[in-house]
């Protein structure tokens, strides 16, 4: 029997995805929050929680930093069964930084057999299946970004340095200051690394091309979507999509000769994301044709009002306050204000500004806890109950237990 979506089924979001995708800058959708909206953020949204679902933790792991679940089976392993059903991952994203970073950004490994040095698992890329594209409307390329490891401990040490974005746009991109540490862990790679020979922006832009050229012919979407550092990753990689041409298939963008090419939809739908350029970088991003973001905000998070000072905001954005449900504790901490289970939560059951609280999807209230203790103590859910079954000790053959927290990856697994 299949398992029950918890991001309320497709409804007619198949039907209204260039609308629900922001053709319109999403006028008149989010006061009140439009139904099928909602069902599209709470669907994109677990594919970013997901993310940190399938990330070990495990410091005496060798497998520290990496995905715990292989790409073949990567939404059954998170138990997203609709999402197994409609993607599937194409490839796996790493990133390091060649500038100075929190702790909360790698995982390191204290492993002499590590395998992942001095960068981690950072997200995927997914594509719909055939059953998916049918149930879809269009063939969806998802690009799905992880944020920090530990929340906030990363603001008050991070510096709010900005630098050209000439990584992205070359000369023309002196005007369009970005920050630092974002544009860093975007577009560092590693000789030595052995996952981060290429950076994560040429990864992600060369899957992008792959499958934009692989399903030419088709009406293609790609969504972007990412949490916290991985919001702040997704505004940067959306806007590098459409801007250097990553949206237009190979052979078009031949053909157009010097013309300009029309490329698919590019969105980004940002959770809690930290602010990531100054007003140069908002007027390219603005001005980029066929291109566009929505942010989610809490409305007691620090993070999006970070940094604070010579930063902009981009796009259009979705206030919700978690402060109100009457599932949370009151008035909660600075850590569930911006988990990402409290913002779907939120996103679930927000009535706008002046409505009380109510889940137009019913979303199961236990996600919340999954890391940290956010949900009241009737509802008996402990709190931080995601964790690997015997975190990974796995009895053998032989009587011993042995650590085996991370599932080989198919070399056909494309």
């Amino acid at each position: 029997m299949a398992m029950a979506s918890q991001h309320g089924g497709l409804g007619n979001t198949a039907e209204r995805w260039r609308e629900l995708h922001g053709e319109d800058n999403w006028d008149g959708l989010l006061h009140p929050l439009d139904l099928d909206l909602r069902r599209t953020l709470l669907r994109y949204g677990e594919m970013a929680q997901a993310a940190y679902d399938a990330f070990n933790h495990e410091p005496l792991s060798p497998h520290a930093g990496i995905s715990r679940f292989a790409r073949r089976r990567f939404f059954d392993g998170v138990q997203l069964p609709a999402h197994a059903a409609a993607y599937r991952v194409t490839r796996f994203l790493y990133a390091t930084s060649s500038a100075a970073v929190p702790e909360a950004f790698i995982q390191r490994s204290v492993s002499r057999e590590r395998r992942c040095r001095e960068s981690n698992w950072i997200g995927y890329v997914a594509v719909a299946t055939d059953e998916g594209a049918a149930a879809l409307g269009r063939r969806d390329v998802v690009v799905a970004w992880r944020g920090t490891l530990r929340a906030l401990e990363w603001v008050d040490d991070l510096e709010c340095a900005m630098v050209p974005a000439r990584g992205l746009l070359g000369e023309e991109g002196s005007a369009a200051m970005v920050h630092r540490g974002w544009l860093s862990m975007y577009t560092s790679s590693d000789p030595a690394s052995s996952h981060n020979k290429d950076s994560a922006r040429d990864q992600v832009l060369s899957e992008v091309r792959r499958l934009v050229d692989m399903y030419e012919g088709e009406e293609v979407s790609i969504t972007v979507t990412g949490h916290s550092l991985g919001a702040a990753l997704a505004t940067l990689n959306a806007f590098d999509i459409a801007a250097n041409g990553y949206n237009v298939a190979t052979t078009r963008a031949a053909a157009a000769e010097g013309t300009t090419a029309a490329g698919c939809r590019v969105t980004a739908f940002a959770f809690a994301s930290p602010r990531v350029g100054g007003s140069g970088f908002r007027k390219r991003f603005e001005s980029t044709p066929r291109l566009r973001l929505l942010r989610v905000c809490n409305a007691r998070d620090v993070v999006p009002r970070y940094p604070a000072v010579f930063y902009h905001d981009v796009g259009a954005e979705l206030a919700i306050n978690t402060a109100r449900s009457p599932y949370l504790r009151s008035p909660g901490h600075e850590q569930t204000w911006h988990n990402l289970e409290c913002y779907l939560h939120g996103v679930a059951g927000t009535q706008g500004a002046a409505g009380a609280f109510q889940l137009a999807v019913e979303r199961d209230v236990a996600l919340v806890n999954k890391a940290y203790d956010a949900l009241r103590d009737e509802h008996g859910v402990p709190p931080g109950w995601w964790v690997p079954w015997n975190r990974g000790m796995v009895r053998a053959a032989d009587g011993r237990w042995r650590l085996m927290d991370c599932e080989e990856e198919d070399d056909d697994a494309e």
